[in-house]
């Protein structure tokens, strides 16, 4: 099957179909002066006419002048956020006369529609598949809302200020794993939306829309939308040699520099779209006749996470930072074959202090460029 079609007029029928299948439907929304991803019934719900400006701690809202559905980037919340939720409960007990009673909490996983996933959290969800469905442990709160789950990709058609997926290799085309991909163009005659399928479940729904064939023209405005977008990135990262780079600094003077503005506030892990890190808590009644073991997000950045007898083993925030940014660019390669890291900029715009981690690699190089240089000019 070729590339489709749908007008903008046409693209209730998109929402009405994933309905009609028991579907919920989560998608982009404006709330709280943020672009956040929340249960939507209709395209009407979408961010029409906004975009946003980011930049290292810095973002707002502000309109574009045009009636664009998909012109902003990313905002705070990632697709994490339904697939693996911030707090389950993991099971409850019951003090009933001398026994206690034990009961695995039961979960209800939607059949979830996701509107509007861009390239680099299609490769977020697939590396966190990696991590909660592969292997001998999986998790199966991940697996319930993941299976049977309807992607609708969206080429971005406009660059981040904090973006760097082209870096990472992860966008702005959205690479494997949608059922349905959608590249928005406006011109001055017409508001359309190119429709790919990437699965037999996504070219059933294209055969009950109102589409037609896409022409060389349409196919050709939507390539060089794509294209802009690609060489407008707001940051890049070279990442050839990162994984050894990192492994070799550890001990180096700049991890000392970002510990004097770093919060360890944990902004940049709960904004992650791979971030995994969780922590369990015990809850009981004033009785003590109930109690409940609830899983809920942790960070490597809090005290508590590394903590052992005796103390935690990265007290320090120069510590806490370095393993992060090292997991994260170099030891995940170790752990799971592929970087943690898929170059949506989350981190840089949601840090309070506006550390940038682009550019606390380039620090890195250069500083490992002018030790190199320096022991070349001994010998």
């Amino acid at each position: 099957m070729g590339s489709k079609q749908l007008e903008r007029s046409d693209l209730g029928a998109l929402f009405r179909e994933l309905a009609a299948e028991g579907r919920t439907i989560v998608g982009p929304t404006v709330r709280d002066g943020a672009i956040v991803y929340d249960e939507i019934a209709t395209d009407n719900d979408l961010p029409i006419g906004w975009i946003d400006e980011q930049s290292a701690g810095s973002y707002r809202l502000v309109r574009s002048g045009r009636d664009g559905c998909f012109d902003f980037v990313v905002g705070p919340h990632s697709w994490k956020r339904f697939l693996h939720p911030p707090q389950v409960r993991l099971w409850s007990a019951r003090r009933e006369g001398q026994r206690l009673a034990i009961e695995e909490a039961g979960h209800e996983s939607p059949r979830y529609a996701f509107i509007g996933v861009r390239g680099c959290e299609l490769e977020a969800i697939a590396r966190q598949d990696r991590i909660f469905l592969e292997g001998e442990y999986v998790d199966a709160t991940y697996r319930g809302n993941r299976q049977d789950s309807f992607l609708v990709a969206v080429n971005c058609g406009r660059a981040g200020g904090s973006c760097f997926c082209v870096s990472m290799g992860t966008g702005p085309r959205a690479g494997a794993g949608y059922d349905l991909a959608l590249t928005e163009v406006i011109d001055e005659q017409r508001h359309y939306f190119l429709i790919e399928a990437g699965s037999e479940s996504g070219r059933a729904l294209i055969d009950r829309l109102p589409v037609r064939e896409a022409g060389a023209v349409e196919l050709a405005a939507a390539s060089a939308r794509i294209e802009a977008t690609e060489a407008s990135m707001g940051r890049s990262m070279e990442t050839d040699g990162l994984r050894e780079l990192l492994q070799a600094r550890a001990t180096s003077a700049q991890w000392d520099e970002i510990a004097k503005r770093c919060l360890t506030c944990a902004n940049c892990t709960m904004v992650c779209p791979t971030c995994f890190c969780t922590t369990v808590e015990d809850v009981t009644d004033l009785t003590g006749d109930h109690a409940e073991r609830w899983r809920s997000w942790d960070s490597c950045f809090t005290m508590d996470f590394s903590w052992i007898h005796g103390g935690s083993v990265r007290p320090s925030a120069s510590a806490r930072y370095r393993h992060w940014m090292t997991h994260k660019l170099s030891s995940w390669i170790d752990q799971f074959g592929t970087s943690g890291c898929v170059g949506c900029g989350r981190c840089i715009t949601w840090c309070p202090v506006g550390i940038d981690i682009t550019e606390e690699v380039r620090i890195m190089r250069e500083a490992a460029d002018r030790e190199h240089a320096a022991e070349e000019g001994v010998q």
